[in-house]
């Protein structure tokens, strides 16, 4: 099978975002909606960097066990565009579990969090990337390559997701064509993602399309105005704290809880606010009172 040369293209793709970041903050002045704040777009960009950066070394290690699992494989996919097709709805399925999972175990969140951490939602948010998540966050799409296909057309599928999701990070943009919105991931569906409104948290986990979402029970329309950032605000633009601050949290409490060894394990596989004392507070309680309060205004 003929391997072709497929390029870097998050690399290619960087002056597009400063271009489109730039024109986003034109409109946004113009048309007077809130301002952006200059401070959290400079560390959603440098975390964006940075995360490149780190690309530049991980992308490397997993393409090397992709390849090594697709010696395995129980198919061999050939390059053919019903190939692509395929992978663009196998990648997004996958896709959509890594995410969903990033919010439900807080192993996954530790890294994830980093993208939630912004306050403001604008196409600076999409480059608040993790420093850590590359590490091992390529597990969940090491199936594909057992099955047959080439770790090439991987790792270029997920880019293309990647990109996909960077138009979505914006208020300007309000619904799209009722078509458009059932199917396919838009802004108003991803700024539910990002708010910490009780009724949208945790919800619409999707990439590209939302179909994931509405299958499994996920999904929640935009209607009240989102509230964004986290239930608890780190509050700070300095990177190295933002990309840190909960793995540092997570290992304290698995390290100085006064419990069994075994509940301290949990921290890592429980939700984010989860405490071996039943002290903590989860997003699902928050969804679950407001769910309560509504029925009671009714």
């Amino acid at each position: 099978m003929q391997i072709p040369d497929i390029p870097n293209l998050i690399h290619y793709a960087i002056p597009f975002f400063i271009l489109t970041v730039i024109i986003e903050v034109i409109i946004t002045v113009k048309v007077k909606l809130e301002g952006y704040e200059f401070k959290d777009a400079a560390t959603s960009i440098t975390m964006g960097l940075g995360n490149v950066a780190i690309g530049l070394i991980t992308k490397g290690v997993v393409f090397a066990i992709f390849t090594l699992l697709y010696n395995y494989r129980v198919f061999t996919i050939p390059f053919i565009w019903w190939s692509w097709i395929i992978l663009l709805f196998a990648e997004d399925f996958v896709y959509y579990w890594n995410h969903r999972i990033a919010h439900e175990s807080r192993l996954f969140w530790a890294s994830h969090v980093v993208h939630h951490s912004s306050t403001k939602y604008n196409l600076s948010t999409a480059l608040r990337q993790t420093w850590s998540g590359s590490f091992y966050t390529f597990i969940f799409w090491a199936p594909l390559a057992l099955i047959g296909f080439h770790p090439l057309m991987i790792l270029t599928q997920m880019s293309i997701s990647l990109l996909y999701q960077y138009w979505i990070h914006t208020e300007l943009i309000k619904k799209l064509p009722k078509w458009f919105e059932a199917v396919f991931n838009t802004p108003s569906h991803h700024r539910v993602h990002h708010a910490t409104n009780p009724q949208y948290l945790d919800r619409n986990h999707a990439g590209i399309f939302i179909i994931w979402d509405r299958l499994f029970g996920t999904f929640e329309p935009e209607v009240e105005k989102p509230v964004y950032g986290l239930v608890t605000n780190i509050n700070t633009h300095n990177p190295i704290k933002i990309a840190y601050l909960e793995w540092y949290n997570l290992l304290k409490d698995v390290f100085t809880s006064k419990t069994s060894l075994g509940k301290r394990i949990l921290y890592f596989l429980k939700p984010p606010g989860w405490k071996h004392d039943g002290s903590g507070t989860l997003s699902g309680d928050l969804r679950q009172e407001w769910e309560e309060n509504k029925k009671g205004e009714a």
